[in-house]
């Protein structure tokens, strides 16, 4: 696997988000992100992850060798993939593969991963012809910060189903409808 932060971000980026980038392993440098990029189009990585990690300011502040390691991203992991796509990084075809079919197939994860009769509908409508500017004010994540503010994005999240329920509409939340349980094809 490989997290969506090491194909974004490098070891320059520590001048300007110091701690918010901390993370294990380490964001590297541009020579590595390009190698992780060429693993990755070439089929030698098999999913895209987040590693989602949502801690908090202060939890990410004071000295590097103390501050928390993770990031919060699993909010902005698609659009973050998009504006590659995009910008012919990558092709839509491929982020989905790495970021839902390899996924379920990797983990073994019954009934998700694919759009197929008998499946959860786990989806995510975005419109590629609008951006999204990442900011303090946008940011849903419960530690109220991403390292990606100030960022324009390509793409637009408008729907989100879980489960074939809409969670996620144009703006507004629909909490009645939850997840569920993953099930596993694995005899464990």
């Amino acid at each position: 696997e490989v997290c969506v932060h090491h194909l974004h971000f490098t070891s320059d980026d520590y001048a300007v988000l110091g701690n918010k980038i901390k993370c294990n392993p380490a964001i590297k440098a541009p020579a590595n992100r390009a190698a992780l990029w060429t693993a990755l189009l070439d089929d030698r990585l098999d999913v895209i992850a987040t590693d989602h990690a949502p801690h908090t300011v202060e939890e990410k502040s004071g000295n590097y060798e103390h501050a928390h390691a993770g990031l919060p991203l699993v909010q902005h992991s698609v659009l973050m993939m998009l504006d590659y796509v995009k910008a012919g990084k990558i092709t839509i075809e491929k982020v989905v593969e790495k970021m839902s079919h390899a996924v379920a197939t990797c983990f073994q994860i019954a009934d998700r991963g694919y759009i197929r009769e008998g499946y959860m509908a786990d989806l995510v409508i975005a419109d590629l012809n609008q951006r999204t500017t990442v900011s303090k004010e946008n940011v849903l994540y419960k530690c109220g910060w991403s390292p990606l503010e100030g960022q324009s994005l390509a793409g637009v999240i408008e729907n989100t189903f879980v489960n074939g329920d809409l969670v996620y509409g144009k703006g507004n939340w629909n909490e009645s409808q939850k997840g569920q349980r993953l099930r596993f094809n694995r005899d464990v």
